[in-house]
């Protein structure tokens, strides 16, 4: 009956040891550490672009905190914002200056919050204190900017095919093309000339 009653105590005290060490596990990948102090602070924006609870929180490149929540809200004039509650570290100064904005880590990485500092001397943000965010460009805005602009190259290179415009007229046109050959021909040995009997051009009578 006690070797049962060590055996079964042994067990217990393996488990506890390994929620003990994976609990620290969690917490050191996370670089969240729960002996830290810290304030919270609320950074409102217009668009979130998919940033998550629990997603980290950058002072000048360095990690100083988290998200700890999103939810939605209504403003003064009855917009809807997307509000951040966000918990930084105690050592971390955010001036009441500091741009706010949603970045990536790569291409299609994790999204964290930025926070590039503002002006040495301004006024530093205390627990619930507020900021107004800078919105990130969606995804959807930037390609269909890429998608007009690819409309528009199209359309130059279809007038300029058609010989429509002054390019048009010179790319497609050989007697427009030969003149302006010859203009710059006639202004090349004018300058030569120039450049090597300067006294023609001072001493040129006046009207000629």
């Amino acid at each position: 009956m006690d070797n049962t009653k060590t055996f079964e105590l042994k067990v217990g005290t393996f488990i506890l040891m390994g929620i003990a060490i994976l609990f620290l596990i969690v917490f050191s990948v996370g670089d969240i550490k729960v002996s830290k102090s810290g304030y919270r602070i609320k950074v409102y924006f217009n668009f979130a672009s998919g940033i998550g609870g629990a997603a980290p929180v950058r002072l000048a490149g360095v990690g100083v905190g988290r998200v700890e929540g999103i939810r939605i809200v209504r403003d003064a004039a009855d917009a809807t914002k997307a509000e951040l509650s966000v918990w930084i570290n105690d050592a971390a100064k955010v001036e009441k200056d500091a741009t706010v904005t949603i970045n990536t880590l790569g291409m299609l990485g994790e999204k964290y919050l930025e926070i590039i500092p503002g002006t040495p001397g301004e006024t530093i943000l205390k627990n619930n204190d507020t900021i107004i965010g800078k919105d990130p460009v969606s995804m959807e805005k930037v390609t269909e900017n890429l998608a007009n602009l690819s409309g528009s190259i199209e359309e130059i290179a279809d007038k300029l095919n058609r010989g429509e415009g002054t390019i048009g007229k010179l790319l497609t046109k050989d007697e427009v093309y030969n003149d302006v050959k010859v203009m710059t021909t006639n202004f090349k040995e004018f300058s030569q000339d120039i450049k090597e009997h300067p006294w023609k051009l001072l001493n040129k009578p006046r009207g000629e």
